[in-house]
């Protein structure tokens, strides 16, 4: 059984609308041997909010080619990140499993892209 995990200091509902949760189809994923940790460069599809690349240490469970289509929730908001020679524009989302190791954060159905999180 796992300990209970801390929950972070409460904030208010004004703060949480701040964060720009939006969803977005992978339209290309290609291998990024430059990372320090094995990741993927991915271009994602936000709707209105155009073609958003991305940097995803997400190689232990997702292959380049079963990641083409799938929809993934992104943060849009956070302002870009450079990442050895490559410029992070969104943060795609997923959770640890118990070896640490990332599963996406995707909608259970196929919503338009550049939906923002409710």
């Amino acid at each position: 059984m796992h300990a209970p995990s801390q929950t972070m200091e409460t904030i208010s509902w004004q703060h949480f609308e701040q964060t720009d949760i939006r969803v977005g189809t992978i339209v290309e994923a290609e291998d990024f041997p430059e990372a320090r940790k094995p990741a993927f460069k991915l271009t994602v599809d936000l709707g209105p909010l155009g073609l958003k690349k991305s940097s995803a240490q997400i190689t232990k469970h997702y292959t380049k080619e079963a990641l083409v289509g799938q929809q993934v929730l992104c943060v849009a908001n956070l302002g870009k990140k450079q990442i050895g020679k490559f410029m992070s524009e969104v943060l795609v989302t997923g959770f640890a499993d118990e070896n640490g190791d990332i599963i996406l954060a995707q909608p259970s159905r196929k919503v338009p892209d550049g939906s923002k999180l409710m």
